[in-house]
């Protein structure tokens, strides 16, 4: 199953090393979404992936993931 991962940060210049983080695992950029008004990264992943994806999120520090 396929469920969207939500990371809030605290500046937009985050936002995009995170997504380079992302694509560097191999998570297809389709499957990210940035939303720069919001300052928020949006991830459609897989449940046996989703462990992996969270370690990634949270080493940027996020302020908020869900």
């Amino acid at each position: 199953m396929t469920t969207a991962v939500v990371a809030t940060y605290k500046d937009a210049e985050t936002i995009w090393n995170v997504k380079d983080d992302l694509i560097s695992t191999g998570i297809p950029t389709d499957a990210i979404k940035i939303d720069k008004e919001h300052i928020k990264i949006r991830v459609m992943v897989s449940d046996e992936t989703k462990p992996e994806i969270v370690e990634i999120l949270n080493r940027h520090e996020p302020a908020e993931i869900h």
